[in-house]
């Protein structure tokens, strides 16, 4: 690849995944691609030396990719072009693997969900976050004309078309005071974020999210199951998941290849 002109319909979908995650490591950008990790790291090289992207080992394990100013402004976004917060690596190797795994799941297809991610919901706000208001990890969007079907292992099916769903990957347990709170906020919630603050909790207008799915950690999974009950009836509509098996940062490897 030579150039943004020569993007191909893989480049385009990847680019736009790693933007709205702010950055993917190689071994989740394999996946994403459906391919092994040599031919990722020369996908994510081809991204580098047309411009689009960088890639480093900023933290265990293998190099992270991030999309420069002009990749973000191939992808038509106006995110700040910046490498991921060394703060942040955890939670987001942990919100991409729950991208990554729900995405694989045959009722999403089948239903034609969509995910819409944490950077794209703050971006709508303008990077004005109101007092109290909690983000979620991301959405999960299900289309009116959803069609998958029922069945063990499905995540889509017709009777969720029209739902939104809040997503949550809880890696560290906080506690059962602040997240019985966030949880009442997302299920409460009722106007979409950027939304005039009026509408964000408006009287008698169905809410927002029809459900949230919390994806946890071992530490995380017993203050999450305790803010759940602490709602009552309300927690009804909070699924708690394992996180997938590869959220975790890997341990440092061996080899000091990077992506470049």
């Amino acid at each position: 690849m030579a150039g943004t002109g020569h993007l191909t319909g893989q480049d385009v979908s990847g680019l736009l995944f790693v933007a709205d995650m702010y950055g993917v490591q190689l071994d989740h950008l394999a996946r994403l691609l459906a391919v092994g990790e040599p031919r990722a790291r020369a996908v994510a090289a081809g991204w580098r030396q047309a411009g689009l992207a960088e890639s480093a080992r900023i933290g265990p394990g293998r190099p992270w990719v991030w999309l420069t100013r002009t990749g973000l402004a191939a992808c038509g976004l106006r995110y700040s072009a910046a490498a991921p917060a060394l703060s942040r690596l955890a939670h987001l190797r942990a919100v991409t693997a729950v991208r990554l795994a729900l995405e694989a799941v045959p009722g999403y297809t089948a239903g034609g969900a969509f995910w819409r991610s944490e950077r794209r919901l703050r971006a709508r706000t303008g990077g004005r976050v109101g007092l109290g208001e909690h983000i979620p990890d991301g959405e999960i969007h299900w289309p009116d004309a959803a069609a998958g079907t029922t069945g063990a292992g499905t995540t889509g099916a017709a009777g969720w078309a029209g739902e939104c769903w809040a997503v949550e990957a809880e890696l560290t347990r906080k506690t059962v005071a602040r997240t019985t709170a966030i949880m009442r906020e997302i299920l409460t919630r009722t106007g979409d974020y950027g939304c005039p603050a009026g509408q964000a909790r408006e009287p008698g207008a169905p809410p927002r999210h029809a459900r949230v799915l919390y994806l946890c950690s071992p530490a995380a999974v017993a203050t999450v199951t305790r803010a759940r009950d602490a709602l009552g009836a309300a927690g009804a509509r909070v699924e708690i998941r394992p996180l997938p098996a590869d959220a975790a940062l890997p341990s440092p490897v061996t080899s000091r290849g990077a992506a470049r």
